[in-house]
């Protein structure tokens, strides 16, 4: 008995593919609610929608099943949305009119070049070659695996996985089992599709390893930092210069108190030294009057 089950095959297939159709979501969301995309590469997003035009284009002329057909279709769609995205919050800061557009035009292309590249590819399959279609799914293969490398060095920038949605890379890596498993239970394995769907597996757990271990390295990092900057504004020569400043100003301020207590004080002695001496030549006038 062989393997080969179209229905086992088509429920996996189905399976990954809504796996792949909503695996972006949590990403967009993420952003839209960060308001920001620092950490997550845009041509991630990018390579990964230019990739499916050839993916789309090699699973409709293989007639792999539906749902694998329809699946980078979806997919190419929620990454150009995601890379537009990226666009818009981070540089250029695109405006929401300009990123409409570029999205706009962007799928309007995607969807030309991909119905040509059908066309192409059946026509040289109706000749007798499958060097084109060989060739567009070795190369959609290569996109979508190649797209991570750039996420790698976001990573690699800032020690640790940011902006980068865990919950996107794990549906997409579930993706990429299930439509494994869909290929498993096909009357002729793809080795080309596999080795794509294989690919992103590994990539894409790689990455959920390095989150493991990189992101609470870098929680106790900032913490340490946290803690030497608490200790630096905490430390004896800053509480000593501090209480010397207010040493400083508690002699000032009584220096001050007695500066006006002395001036006070000379002030009543000089008014009394006047009052005294005009008394006195009152005194006098008194005596010389009786004399005469």
């Amino acid at each position: 008995m062989g393997r080969e089950n179209a229905t086992v095959e088509n429920v996996m297939g189905t399976i990954g593919t809504i796996l792949w159709c909503i695996q972006i979501i949590p990403q967009i969301v993420m952003n839209y609610r960060r308001k920001n995309v620092v950490g997550l590469s845009p041509w991630l997003m990018f390579i990964w929608s230019f990739a499916s035009i050839f993916l789309g284009a090699y699973a409709i002329a293989q007639s792999i099943n539906i749902p694998i057909i329809v699946q980078p279709q979806l997919f190419g769609f929620l990454s150009a949305f995601c890379w537009v995205q990226c666009l818009y919050y981070g540089p250029p800061n695109l405006s929401k009119l300009k990123a409409t557009i570029v999205l706009v035009v962007y799928l309007v292309v995607f969807a030309g070049m991909e119905t040509g590249l059908v066309y192409a590819v059946r026509a040289g399959v109706d000749n007798g070659t499958t060097a084109p279609l060989l060739f567009f799914g070795i190369l959609s293969a290569v996109l979508l695996c190649g797209a991570l490398l750039p996420q790698y060095y976001e990573i690699w920038k800032f020690k640790e996985v940011v902006g980068l949605s865990l919950i996107f890379m794990f549906m997409d890596m579930s993706g990429g089992v299930f439509c494994t498993l869909s290929l498993i239970f096909k009357k002729d394995f793809d080795i080309v599709a596999g080795a794509n769907y294989i690919g992103i597996v590994l990539l894409d757990g790689l990455i959920l390893i390095l989150a493991c271990i990189l992101n609470p390295r870098a929680n106790r990092r900032r913490k340490r930092e946290a803690r030497a900057a608490g200790d630096e504004e905490g430390s004896p020569s800053s509480v000593e210069e501090g209480e010397r400043g207010r040493d400083v100003g508690a002699i000032s301020g009584v220096d001050r108190v007695e500066g006006e207590g002395l001036v006070q004080v000379a002030s009543r002695l000089e008014e009394e030294r006047r009052g005294s001496i005009s008394k006195g030549d009152g005194d006098s006038t008194t005596v010389r009057s009786s004399s005469r």
